[in-house]
């Protein structure tokens, strides 16, 4: 049935690490990975719970289809309540960790309590142990890495871990594993800090053998895994590009948020774009990119692998940055670049660098430093406060906040709260670009209103991997719909959402969703785990997870006024591109989200709706 059938339960105040046996009608309703572990916390923390308390709870977990021969099968999830939002957090990461944890025989691991002390989880297969971690405490996650392998003596242990980001209570920490493959938003890796957790090492040697038909899941993988390689966008832009093939696309359209969405184009876009990450350089005439990468099982490979000018400012004095290390993804790219007017590509690879070395979302650093560069410019914050001059455009004012954010000091312990909670603490909270406290990615929702009505909505604050309604209203996946109107979208979005949540759940790349349907991935969980899994079971479960994520934020106190955007999206007009003239839609899409979701007029869960979803 290709779930492992374990939990590993870790009471970090007690020192106890016990195993139980995975709830398996839950494992029937929520699938794994995204909705199992969400259940599990939903019905083990008071929804109000204080994030970095010791009363809330942090779960790493696989999906059924984690660790097998499916296509991008080593996705994990961490979930937890997220202190960046204080809504449910559930981040989702790749690399090779969570198909280790799998080989190991867990599904899930469950942390609960606070330990007095700094520790580390070890786990050899059916053998886990908490370890003291005083020795890695202040180290980085590439420090911690390193030094757990030789201590282990195995170079194949797997490290998921944080870095002084996380220690130091950075809103936006990230979990970070195998270098630079994050869990990244919401802040998960600050939970982890707050509990003196370190790191998880894992080291597993089972392998996955319980699937349900062993034959037809290799004969059904392999024709799916055909699929993406037929595919333009999995089997052609993706390991060529990687998601930064987006950059001048999305700049094009006018849907680019620049200058903390002041704008919708970016000038400079061209200059950190994928084709200029494959272009020589003039100083050095050396490519940016290295090469591609790809995760556990992923026959996508969007990763990137890049290297920095030596001669670059922010590195010169710095050999140990002179190396290749995980490049720019379009998100990061976009956050370090657009958002803040910044077009020196090796800037942002040093300051993508910092983010994964010590462990942070660089989707909210780099919005939250467009919020900062346009309250310098506004008078608002001083060059004394910050440490340097930061008008819109400054590569050394972003190389400078990197630095000090990464390390907690001076002014980047504020820039180190996020956005929402810096511009309302100097006065101008409508400068915040983010939904429930979390920051914008890379799409304008004037120019894409779809995506407005998906961050709107997203249970996790704004994001795009919820709902990613570019892939219709841009691209045409699966059917081109047209990105300047607000009708069709409520519906259009819910069913993104549902679908997205079953991929998540079943413990695979939602890249994925570029070629594949439900349909696609239908055959495999029930090839794997059953054949009571159908495609109406599947749209059922997606459903299901999405209602539950939402319940649990409006038990924390999230009502319908909470399903908004900023000001500047609703009141102020994109300047150029298609878009002119548009702001975003929200107020007339909203409703008929409502309704589609079975939802009372005040964002609540109809009786009706619970029922049929078994809530």
């Amino acid at each position: 049935m290709s779930w492992a059938g374990k939990v590993l339960r870790v009471n970090l105040t007690k020192g106890t690490v016990t195993s139980e046996p995975l709830k398996m009608d839950w494992a029937r309703a929520y699938l794994g990975s995204r909705g199992m572990a969400s259940k599990y916390l939903t019905e083990e923390i008071d929804a109000k719970v204080d994030p970095l308390s010791p009363e809330n709870k942090i779960i790493w977990a696989t999906g059924p289809l984690t660790g097998t021969m499916a296509s991008t099968g080593g996705r994990y999830t961490v979930v937890t309540k997220g202190p960046l939002t204080g809504a449910i957090a559930c981040s989702n990461s790749g690399g090779y960790w969570g198909a280790e944890l799998k080989f190991a025989g867990w599904d899930m691991v469950i942390f609960e309590g606070k330990s007095a002390k700094p520790v580390y989880l070890s786990i050899e297969d059916d053998k886990a142990e908490l370890r003291d971690a005083a020795h890695l405490w202040g180290k980085s996650v590439w420090q911690t890495e390193e030094i757990i392998k030789k201590q282990h003596q195995d170079p194949l242990t797997r490290v998921s871990s944080i870095g002084k980001a996380g220690e130091n209570g950075v809103l936006y920490a990230a979990v970070v594993n195998d270098l630079h493959r994050a869990a990244g938003r919401s802040g998960v890796g600050a939970v982890m800090g707050s509990k003196n957790l370190k790191a998880i090492a894992v080291r597993g040697t089972k392998g996955v053998g319980n699937i349900a038909n062993p034959k037809e899941f290799m004969r059904v993988t392999f024709e799916k895994k055909k699929i993406l390689a037929d595919n333009a966008v999995t089997g052609q832009g993706l390991p060529t590009y990687g998601t930064q093939v987006l950059m001048n696309v999305i700049n094009e359209m006018g849907a680019s948020p620049t200058r903390n969405h002041r704008d919708v184009q970016f000038e400079g876009a061209k200059d950190i774009s994928a084709e200029a990450m494959a272009t020589p350089r003039k100083t050095d005439g050396k490519k940016p990119l290295v090469t591609n990468q790809a995760c556990f099982g992923c026959t996508i490979a969007c990763g990137r692998i890049q290297k920095i000018d030596q001669g670059h400012f922010s590195v010169e004095n710095k050999p140990q940055y002179w190396g290749a290390s995980g490049g720019l993804e379009y998100e990061a790219a976009w956050a370090l670049g657009n958002a803040n007017g910044v077009n020196d590509l090796d800037a942002l690879q040093y300051a993508n660098m910092l983010c994964n070395e010590q462990g942070m979302d660089p989707i909210s650093f780099g919005a939250t430093i467009g919020a900062v560069m346009e309250l310098f410019e506004m008078g608002v914050l001083t060059k004394e406060q910050l440490g340097t001059d930061a008008p819109f455009g400054s590569a050394r004012a972003l190389v400078h906040f990197a630095e000090i954010t990464a390390n907690g000091e001076g002014f980047g312990k504020e820039i180190g709260m996020g956005s929402a909670r810096l511009t309302k603490k100097y006065g101008y909270p409508d400068l915040s670009m983010s939904v429930k406290g979390q920051e914008f990615p890379a799409y304008d929702s004037r120019a894409i209103q779809g995506m407005g009505l998906a961050y709107a909505t997203s249970n996790r604050g704004a994001c795009h991997l919820r709902g990613y309604t570019v892939a219709s209203e841009v691209l045409g996946i699966p059917v081109k719909t047209d990105p300047l109107v607000a009708e069709g979208k409520p519906e259009l979005v819910k069913a993104f959402q549902d679908a997205t949540a079953v991929f998540d759940s079943a413990g695979i790349c939602v890249f994925t969703s570029f070629a594949w349907g439900l349909a696609d991935v239908q055959p495999q969980l029930a090839a794997a785990c059953g054949d009571e899994f159908t495609l109406e079971k599947l749209n059922e479960i997606g459903e299901r997870v999405w209602n539950m994520e939402r319940d649990f934020n409006n038990r924390a106190g999230f009502t319908a006024k909470d399903d908004t955007l900023p000001k500047r999206l609703l009141t102020e007009p994109a300047k150029t591109g298609p878009a002119k003239g548009l702001v975003n839609k929200l107020p007339e899409m909203l409703p008929q989200y409502y309704e589609a979701r079975g939802w009372h007029a005040d964002g609540t869960l109809k009786a009706e709706t619970r029922a049929r979803l078994g809530l």
